[in-house]
């Protein structure tokens, strides 16, 4: 008699929808998904939408990493059973996200390699992008690391795009994911736009031409303005 064979795993498929398990979450801009302290029982996958992961301690909070559509978030509920969120997320647009609970994800992971690969290629990935994110916090300029945000916003997928529209966020929320203020968001914003790098109404439109901010760390044309650390008023 022969054995019938196992049909193959479809990671895609597998992340794509609900099922034992699997719950899709919608959610709305500024809407939280979990915050730091809640229990972990669960890991989320984003298939749309952008989210910020933020860790708060001593009345302060700082935005770790922007996430995108394709990213894990809560792995930490994977360690051991009854451990705590160690950050909070909040969706920057409007999103749509899979729970998986902790039992189906482990069970999943155990069994089918490609989902194990996966999962663990995204967590290499996020600590050298946070990695590199400290690093751009420690040496690189506000103007290059705000290039870099837009640029990652815009996700150019195809070579052949030379620009991309982004939903429209406020230069607030930007200037936490940046790790500047407001007032240098709002300079190198308007900077971009006199420079046709980006267009800036209602949504954004990120051209290509940004690259040359994050390859140059400069701008072309008059470099010497520099933006307003704070709006004091002016002596008389």
């Amino acid at each position: 008699m022969l054995e019938l064979c196992k049909s193959k795993f479809d990671v895609e498929a597998f992340l794509a929808s609900a099922g034992p398990g699997r719950t899709i979450v919608n959610l709305q801009e500024s809407q939280t998904l979990f915050s730091q302290g809640d229990s972990a029982d669960s890991v989320f996958y984003l298939q749309k939408g952008g989210a910020k992961l933020t860790i708060s301690r001593n009345g302060k909070e700082a935005t770790i990493t922007h996430l995108s559509a394709g990213e894990f978030m809560g792995e930490e509920s994977l360690s051991k059973a009854g451990v705590l969120h160690t950050a909070t997320v909040t969706s920057v647009t409007g999103c749509t996200v899979l729970k998986i609970e902790r039992g189906e994800m482990i069970r999943a992971m155990h069994e089918e390699t490609a989902l194990s690969e996966r999962f663990f290629t995204f967590l290499l990935a996020r600590g050298m992008r946070i990695e590199s994110d400290l690093v751009d916090q420690l040496f690189n300029s506000s103007e290059r690391r705000l290039a870099k945000t837009l640029l990652l916003m815009a996700d150019f997928g195809d070579i052949d795009e030379s620009e991309r529209l982004i939903p429209a966020i406020t230069e607030e929320r930007l200037a936490e994911l940046v790790g500047t203020t407001e007032s240098t968001v709002s300079f190198f914003m308007n900077r971009f736009c006199e420079l046709g790098l980006i267009d800036y109404n209602g949504g954004i439109r990120v051209r290509k031409a940004l690259l040359n901010v994050i390859l140059h760390d400069q701008l072309p044309g008059d470099n010497t303005a520099k933006p307003v650390i704070e709006d004091l008023p002016q002596i008389q």
